[in-house]
């Protein structure tokens, strides 16, 4: 479950270029979330275990982006007006356990008509002379829809949405240029899959949704949803799309103003840590962080490698004397603490190399006029969304504020997994296993942003404790990946030449591929910010020159490395011609960079590009 955003420990660096302008509280890193992204970021050493480690070139390109878009951002301030609008998105998402669901009250239930939120909040930005400079939407919808045999870095459906709205209004832009910003926000998704064919076993095309998502052969491992599509790039698209219309829907009808004055509050918080008052007589506890044995069975959206189900209220002895000998056993207070979960790994417990997991986490609100950004660390599921919502929106009520509109926004800041209602917690799916603080981790939640809703409606932020600090590891650098060797190419053969080249003639909806002597990308992605690997350009005889018409960032490109043997490799790209491509003149171009050895101690990294031969896309 790799997260798209940074947190505060890895922006230390540029905090005096504007002074007091962007602090803790007015800024939110909320992660738009990809399972397709390059891992390695996070400095709690769980999240390591994908990544082989941190990976300091990953943690780099996303820092400096991050800080990158506040800075062209900033430069392009000016005044405007804000529009809200909200509607229902249909046929674009599943509650992907349901039986958890169910075990909350029955009378809650029926105050609901699905078992999924399916509106789409909308917040449209226009400059005051009515120029469109973009918008955020929340929508709760896991980016799943890539599931986990894919080997391609992309954004999933909320990406694909996000393209399509911004190719719609940058036009003869490539993706990422242009002015116009389209963002995806992610919501209360914890439970909810886009793949909305709902779970099959793959072995025999029976349905699998029982409470433990396992099919009568081959167990859970075989039990996995379907998109609605032919394949997962087909899913995709069509999820994406689903999304992009209602957006674009949403965009244009907006015209309720946002109008009154900005606020923000923010606390760090010891999440491990927390007394909750349940009510005048019952007070308990969250606890230090752990994991249950479900979240190794993963989710029908990706299951787990190993022979673990949802749903494990009893742990099994064979993975527990494992876990023992490797890492230790969990303390007696921590299991009391998390039951009736199971523990598998109790990171809260393991600091080595550093901390496991977090204990310092943020909370936050930003309000702007009516609307309130309630800023989660995680992945709310439906219930508990509903619940964190109508809490802020009853302290705003009750303290003079009347009439919020109240989003969720997911992934803020520092990730902490998934939260889980307490009933939902009791039946110990994937997303309970994951609900790392305990029981009472949503509880503690709504205490916590009560406590932030009532210091904004009260104008009483000042006199908020900001809490503990979280913990800056120094991290230089630690991994398992193998350092870049050498690129070597074969006999007679440089960097950049055609092995494949493509045909002559194509037509739209066929793919041009074409074979390249190639590189470790990692050479490219280590050595310059911002790098294109590829890119598809058209020939223009009026002006006898060729004009970049798609790169890497594109829907229907595709790159892709196979690594050889004594540092060769090579590169194929491909190019899925779209239905509605202008006839003409086309080439594929591959931009690289080759690691050459100096010394044993010193190697440099040499740019290269290669060219196919010029096609031509006719009529069908």
């Amino acid at each position: 479950d790799v997260k798209l955003f940074s947190s505060r420990w890895d922006m230390p660096t540029r905090t005096s270029k504007y002074g007091e302008l962007y602090r803790q509280d007015n800024v939110i890193l909320s992660g738009t979330h990809t399972h397709s992204g390059p891992a390695g970021y996070f400095q709690y050493t769980l999240f390591w275990i994908t990544s082989k480690g941190l990976i300091r070139p990953s943690l780099n390109a996303i820092v400096n982006g991050i800080v990158k878009s506040i800075d062209i951002a900033h430069q392009n301030v000016r005044s405007g007006r804000l529009f809200i609008n909200r509607g229902t998105v249909q046929n674009s998402q599943i509650n992907r356990s349901p039986f958890s669901y169910l075990a909350n009250p029955a009378s809650e239930q029926s105050r609901y008509s699905s078992n999924t939120d399916k509106e789409m909040v909308m917040l449209k930005m226009v400059d005051s002379n009515g120029q469109e400079l973009g918008f955020i939407s929340w929508f709760a919808v896991h980016p799943v829809s890539m599931n986990n045999t894919n080997h391609l870095v992309n954004s999933d459906n909320v990406g694909y949405a996000s393209y399509l709205f911004e190719q719609e209004k940058n036009k003869g832009m490539l993706p990422g240029e242009g002015s116009f910003v389209a963002a995806f926000a992610s919501s209360n998704l914890g439970d909810v899959s886009p793949n909305t064919k709902g779970p099959f076993c793959v072995n025999t095309g029976e349905s699998c949704d029982n409470p433990q998502s396992t099919c009568p052969v081959g167990g859970s491992s075989m039990c996995m949803a379907m998109g609605p599509g032919n394949d997962m790039f087909d899913s995709t698209r069509i999820i994406g799309q689903n999304i992009y219309l209602k957006a674009r829907d949403l965009y244009e009808k907006a015209s309720q103003e946002v109008t009154g004055p900005l606020s923000s509050a923010h606390q760090w918080v010891n999440m491990s840590d927390v007394l909750v008052e349940l009510n005048a007589t019952h007070t308990v506890k969250t606890c230090k962080p752990a994991l249950g044995h479900s979240f190794a069975a993963g989710t029908i959206d990706g299951v787990g490698g190993l022979n673990f189900t949802q749903g494990s209220v009893e742990g099994d002895p064979f993975w527990d004397q494992i876990r023992d000998q490797l890492l230790g056993e969990p303390s007696n207070e921590t299991k009391d603490c998390h039951k009736p979960k199971p523990i598998l790994f109790s990171t809260g417990e393991m600091t080595w190399p550093h901390p496991w997991h977090p204990d310092i986490v943020d909370v936050q609100i930003a309000v702007i006029g009516s609307l309130a950004i309630v800023a989660v660390p995680g992945e709310f599921t439906t219930m508990s969304g509903r619940r964190l919502r109508e809490a802020v929106k009853r302290e705003f009520d009750s303290h003079g504020t009347p009439r919020m509109d109240v989003v969720i926004a997911g992934l803020c800041n520092v990730y902490t997994h998934y939260i889980a209602t307490y009933e939902e917690y009791q039946i110990q799916r994937y997303e309970a296993a994951s609900t790392i603080y305990g029981p009472h981790t949503l509880s503690a939640y709504i205490q916590l942003y009560r406590g932030l809703a009532r210091a904004i409606a009260t104008n009483t932020v000042q006199d908020l404790p900001p809490g503990p600090e979280p913990p800056l590891f120094n991290i230089v650098n630690l991994t398992l990946v193998p350092a870049l060797t050498a690129d070597r190419v074969p006999v007679n053969k440089t960097f950049g030449d055609v092995l494949q080249d493509v045909r002559q003639q194509y037509r739209a909806r066929e793919v041009a591929e074409v074979t390249f002597v190639g590189s470790n990308p990692r050479n490219s992605a280590e050595n310059a910010t911002e790098h294109n690997f590829l890119t598809v350009e058209r020939y223009n005889s009026t002006l006898d020159s060729w004009h970049v018409v798609k790169n890497d960032a594109s829907w229907d490109t595709r790159f892709y490395w196979t690594k050889g043997l004594f540092g060769r490799s090579n590169v194929t790209i491909e190019w899925h011609i779209p239905h509605d491509t202008e006839l003409g003149i086309y080439r594929i171009r591959y931009f690289g960079h080759y690691r050459k050895k100096l010394s044993l101690s010193h190697a440099v990294s040499i740019p290269f590009e290669g060219t196919s031969s010029a096609f031509e896309i006719t009529a069908p």
